[in-house]
């Protein structure tokens, strides 16, 4: 008899049951497969932690080279490291006692190129490298300046602090902040910037009142590196240390005919002079505070149309616009009596020698009693003709 699911049908059935069994152990093998695959993979390595960053940024242009440069390591310390030019001269540096940084201590020259080198080691004992390079900027020009003073010199108790630049300062704030005077005792006093008819600029540093002798001063210009405007960078930087020296002031009265040489409070000399005859103002001997700039045992004396190359002796020049105090025997007989010069102040050749000795550059020489007055007009230093309110708004700062 027949009955369903009868060997009939069990063909069929086996027939399923063998693709359900290579089905599973298809599936079996894909998941050992994928198993061994994963094991014997090779395993990804972290990147080393310590990390450079260098200032200004590798590759950077026209840096300036007294900008701040430095390298520094995060997640481990600096092995080794320098920073040299294209020339292969190591610039000067200094490491952090953590060893995480490294700074520059010295400026860097114009237009050239700088390379670091070293290495670190990261907390986790990988070493990473230290390179890469950047280039300072090519100024369009370099302005130099030139100082009235030399270094360890002594000068008289008017001399101003003058530097002369030898091109014209566009952005005179920025030179002046630069500009630092210190003195011992401290004394007040401030940079004006000066008409130039020399090309370029000038900034002149004058106390307030005169020098007290013995005072110690100190100038420290940063200028190397210092953007002056206009393309004009700094040439060099400038330091100066000089004394004052004792009190001495020539006290110049024309009407009176005679002169004094006061030092530190005391009458040294008081001689018979010859002034300015006044007849037309070239021959005035300008009224104001003079300075002792120059002397010489020996000078040849101009002064178109009167007189070419006349020897003048011990003159001591205390303006720039031909005013002298020399010997002069040709009016020895008028001298304390009669003004007959062409400006100067005529002295007997013994009181000239004797007043030249004592002479010293930044001396205050004070006229009075003329009818015109020591000016912009009479030279390069007429500082102490212009009253101190005038001369502090001449700053670049006021």
């Amino acid at each position: 008899m027949h009955q369903p699911g009868s060997r009939r049908n069990r063909p069929r059935l086996a027939a399923w049951v063998a693709l359900l069994l290579v089905a599973m152990l298809g599936i079996a093998g894909c998941t050992i497969g994928g198993a061994t695959t994963a094991g014997n993979a090779e395993p990804t390595e972290k990147p080393p932690v310590a990390h450079i960053t260098s200032t200004p940024a590798v590759g950077t242009q026209d840096v300036s080279p007294i900008a701040p440069v430095s390298v520094a390591v995060t997640g481990g310390t600096l092995d080794e490291v320098s920073l040299s030019s294209s020339a292969g001269k190591p610039v000067a540096g200094q490491l952090s006692p953590d060893k995480t940084s490294f700074t520059v201590s010295e400026a860097l020259g114009y237009g050239a190129t700088y390379s670091w080198s070293g290495s670190a080691t990261g907390t986790d004992g990988k070493t990473v490298r230290v390179d890469g390079s950047f280039t300072t900027l090519t100024p369009a020009s370099r302005t130099g300046g030139t100082l009235n003073i030399a270094d360890g010199q002594e000068v008289g108790i008017a001399a101003p602090i003058t530097l002369q630049f030898d091109d014209t300062v566009v952005d005179q704030a920025a030179v002046e902040k630069a500009l630092v005077v210190t003195t011992v005792p401290p004394t007040p006093g401030s940079w004006a910037w000066l008409p130039d008819d020399n090309g370029g600029s000038r900034a002149h540093w004058r106390p307030a009142t005169y020098w007290v002798p013995g005072t110690a001063v100190h100038l420290d210009a940063k200028l190397y590196g210092l953007n002056y405007g206009g393309g004009a960078y700094g040439d060099q930087d400038l330091t100066l240390d000089f004394t004052i020296g004792r009190s001495q002031i020539v006290k110049a009265n024309a009407p009176s005919h005679r002169m004094q040489v006061v030092r530190d409070g005391q009458t040294i000399m008081d001689i018979p002079v010859s002034y300015g005859e006044g007849n037309e103002p070239r021959n005035v001997t300008r009224s104001g505070i003079h300075m002792v700039t120059e002397k010489y045992e020996d000078f040849l004396m101009s002064n178109p149309p009167f007189y070419e190359n006349v020897r003048e002796r011990w003159a001591v020049r205390i303006s720039n616009n031909g005013e002298f105090i020399h010997a002069n025997p040709e009016t020895t007989g008028v001298q304390g009596s009669s003004n007959v010069t062409n400006g100067c102040i005529n002295l007997s050749m013994s009181d000239a020698q004797e007043y030249f000795g004592t002479a010293l550059y930044g001396d205050p020489v004070e006229v009075t009693g003329t009818s015109i007055a020591l000016s912009a007009a009479d030279g390069d230093i007429y500082d102490w003709a212009i009253d101190l309110p005038t001369w502090k708004s001449m700053s670049a700062l006021a």
